[in-house]
C-alpha cells in the first residue's frame, strides 16, 4: 500500500458543490437538512468510517523498528484513540505486510517491522492487543494481510532461515526488484490460506481485508515468470491471462469460504486499484484512461467478486480529485455504484487522504474541501456505504486540514459500521 506519486501508477472530479449543512447537521448521512430547513431523514443508519493502518516499511506503525514493547504498544493505542476522536468506527491493520506476521503464527516468522529483524519476538501480541483494545473502543478490527508479497528485495539470504520462501524457493518468483510467491501454484494457494485463516481462528477479527496487490503491477522491460507453472497447469485456458484471473478468483472464493466455515460473523473485504477496465478496453467499463487496469495488470476480474457476491465488501481506491482528467473521481464513484447495484456486495470507497496538503500533488489537493466533497457526491449515490481513508499517519498529521473538514462536515455524530 505504498504509492508513487505518478499520476495513475498506483492507487490511484466537474467539482460539485457542498451540499447546505444544517446546523450541527453535517451531510446526509449524519442528518442534513433539506432546502426548506426540515430535517431530512438520514439515508442509513450505519456507514463505514474507516482508516488504513500500514506497517509494511513502518508506514504509519510502528514509527520505527526496535521499540520496545510499551512504546509499540503505546503508538498503536494512540491510532485507535484518534480513530475514536474523530468518530471513525473501523481500523484496517496490517498484519502480514511481508509474508511475515505481527501475531504468534506457526506458518510465519514474526515482522522485521517490530525488532528489526525478521523472526524477532517482539515480546508481546499486536494483533492481539489490536482486536481487544479496538473492541473496548467500540471500533471494528479488520486484519488486513497482503497475499502473495515476500519481499521488496530480491535476496533469499535476507530472510529468516525458516522462511516458507527459503524452504521452497521453487514457490519463488523475482519480479521488479522484489520476490513474490507465484499465485499459480496450487500449494502456494493453499499455503497462503492457511497462513491467513491461523489469524481467523485464533482471533475474534471483525473482517479480513485484502488490498490491491494480486499478481504484481507491470514492470516496463520484465517478464513475471510463470512459465513452468503456465506448463503445468494452464492448459485449459484460452490464455495465460484468463488463467492467471482463475488463480485469483480461487484465492478470492477459497478464503471467503474458509472465512465462513472458521468465523461466520467475519467479513471478507477487498480494496483494489480503482480502475476495473477503461471503457476503451470493455464497453463495461469506466470512463477513464489509466496506465494501469486490475482485469488486464493484476489479473483481478474486481468486478466479477461483486457482481457474484463472492466477498462481503468492496473499497476501490479511488485516490484520484474531482476533475482529474484520467481518471475522475466523479466518474468513478457512479461506476463503481452502478457495479453494487443489486447484489449483496457491500461498497466503500477509499480516500486518497495521503494526498491532501502534498505539495508534489495538483493544486486540487491543496483544497482543504476536496475529501469532504468526495462524501458529499457519495451521499448521492445509496449504494455507497462509507469511506475508509489512507492511512493513519495522514489522519494524524492532517497537514491542511482535510480529515477535520471531513470530521465537521460529515461525522458530528457517530456511526456504527453497516453490518
Amino acid at each position: 500500500m505504498l504509492h508513487r506519486r505518478s499520476g495513475l501508477s498506483r492507487r490511484v472530479f466537474a467539482v460539485t458543490a457542498l451540499s447546505a449543512l444544517a446546523a450541527g447537521g453535517g451531510a446526509v448521512a449524519a442528518g442534513a437538512a433539506t432546502a426548506g430547513g426540515e430535517p431530512r431523514r438520514r439515508r442509513a443508519a450505519r456507514e463505514m468510517r474507516g482508516v488504513w493502518v500500514a506497517t509494511v516499511t513502518n508506514r504509519d506503525w510502528p514509527s520505527k523498528p526496535g521499540l520496545t514493547a510499551d512504546r509499540q504498544r503505546a503508538e498503536l493505542i494512540a491510532i485507535l484513540d484518534r480513530a475514536v476522536e474523530d468518530r471513525l468506527n473501523t481500523v484496517i491493520f496490517q498484519v502480514r505486510p511481508t509474508a511475515d506476521a505481527l501475531w504468534p503464527s506457526p506458518y510465519e516468522p514474526w515482522s522485521q517491522v517490530l525488532t528489526g529483524t525478521q523472526g524477532g519476538d517482539p515480546g508481546w501480541d499486536p494483533l492481539g492487543t489490536a482486536v481487544e483494545q479496538a473492541h473496548a473502543r467500540g471500533l471494528e478490527l479488520h486484519a488486513w494481510f497482503n497475499p502473495y508479497r515476500i519481499a521488496n528485495h530480491t535476496d533469499p539470504g535476507r530472510l529468516v532461515a525458516t522462511h516458507p520462501a527459503r524452504v521452497h524457493p521453487d514457490w519463488v518468483v523475482t519480479y521488479g526488484g522484489k520476490m513474490y510467491y507465484n499465485p499459480g501454484l496450487p500449494e502456494v494457494r493453499a499455503f497462503v490460506e492457511k497462513a491467513i485463516l491461523d489469524a481467523v481462528r485464533k482471533y475474534p477479527l471483525d473482517a479480513v481485508h485484502f488490498d490491491d496487490y494480486f499478481y504484481p503491477y507491470p514492470v516496463a522491460g520484465q517478464t513475471f515468470d510463470d512459465d513452468a507453472a503456465y506448463d503445468r497447469y494452464g492448459g485449459g485456458f484460452a490464455s495465460r491471462a484468463d488463467w492467471r484471473r482463475d488463480n485469483i478468483d480461487k484465492l478470492v472464493r477459497e478464503t471467503a469460504a474458509g472465512i465462513k466455515r472458521i468465523r461466520p460473523a467475519a467479513q471478507f473485504g477487498i480494496s483494489p486499484f480503482g480502475v476495473w477496465r477503461n471503457a476503451a478496453t470493455d464497453s463495461r467499463g469506466s470512463d477513464t484512461r489509466a496506465g494501469v487496469q486490475t482485469y488486464d495488470d493484476l489479473c483481478a476480474d474486481t468486478r466479477k467478486w461483486v457482481r457474484e457476491n463472492w466477498i462481503d465488501y468492496i473499497c476501490p481506491q479511488i485516490y484520484w480529485n474531482i476533475g482529474f482528467a484520467a481518471a475522475d473521481y466523479a466518474k468513478l464513484l457512479p461506476w463503481w455504484a452502478e457495479v453494487a447495484k443489486g447484489t449483496a456486495t457491500r461498497l466503500y470507497i477509499g480516500e486518497a487522504l495521503y494526498k491532501a496538503g502534498d505539495p508534489a500533488q495538483s493544486a486540487a489537493w491543496q483544497d482543504p474541501a476536496e475529501l469532504s466533497r468526495h462524501l458529499t457526491l457519495g451521499a448521492d449515490h445509496p449504494q455507497v456505504r462509507g469511506h475508509v481513508y489512507f492511512a493513519a499517519r495522514d489522519v494524524a498529521a492532517d497537514p491542511i486540514g482535510a480529515m477535520a473538514r471531513v470530521v465537521a462536515d460529515h461525522y458530528q455524530r457517530p456511526a456504527r459500521p453497516p453490518r
